[in-house]
């Protein structure tokens, strides 16, 4: 039986999700698994998995509440298109994982890891604290092989202003909620990035003010 009372929902997902796969579709590589973190509902893992195949979409949150959701959503889905449990067999379950653990759980898998040609992470890094981009690049460095990709999307400084009102009022609220959050000047994540030997490839406009923002692991830090 679905449990539908377990799917949690995000307005954001279904304005985003289409300009977001779009770039998606140009800058991951055309094969293996692409870890998501912080998948938070799952809206987006299933709307990008079946879009997506043959690659592989590993969604991941450290919330156990937006675990049960994406595992709703996924079964849902997979009801609605005659599927069992999954939507497409690409999809595979959440697991549990803290951007900013020293640590990821996946790092065990040796056979895991060499599946794994790219991160996508989506509207975090304003919604967490700083530990938590720390951790996603430092992650991403150990685990991303040569020529990874790791995908960013959301609101940005630049240049160490807001490059809209809404933005502007956006990172207010975020404070308010939590002093740790905020939206993040993206000159300073580049260079975190780039001190853990992810380089910055491009940068997208995107909708309602925010960024795609792309990088590619080197293999050396």
């Amino acid at each position: 039986m679905i449990d539908r009372v377990k799917r949690l929902s995000a307005p954001a997902t279904e304005r985003n999700r289409a300009p977001i796969l779009e770039i998606l579709r140009q800058v991951l590589p055309p094969t293996g698994t692409i870890l998501e973190i912080s998948s938070g509902t799952g809206e987006h893992a299933v709307f990008f998995a079946p879009q997506l195949a043959p690659r592989r979409w590993l969604p991941s949150d450290p919330s156990a509440e937006a675990r049960d959701s994406i595992a709703a959503w996924q079964i849902t889905v997979g009801a609605s298109l005659g599927d069992s449990p999954y939507p497409c067999p690409t999809l595979a379950a959440p697991i549990d994982l803290d951007a900013s653990a020293a640590h990821w759980p996946i790092e065990t898998d040796p056979a895991l890891l060499a599946e794994i040609g790219a991160i996508v992470n989506i509207n975090m890094i304003h919604i967490a604290p700083w530990a938590a981009c720390l951790g996603l690049m430092a992650g991403a460095s150990r685990i991303l092989p040569p020529g990874g990709i790791l995908y960013l999307y959301g609101p940005f400084k630049q240049n160490g202003q807001h490059t809209a009102p809404s933005n502007a009022d956006f990172d207010h609220s975020l404070r308010l909620r939590d002093p740790a959050w905020g939206v993040r000047d993206l000159e300073e994540v580049v260079s975190i990035a780039a001190d853990r030997g992810l380089n910055l490839v491009q940068t997208y406009p995107m909708p309602a003010n925010n960024l795609s923002v792309v990088f590619q692991a080197t293999g050396q830090i």
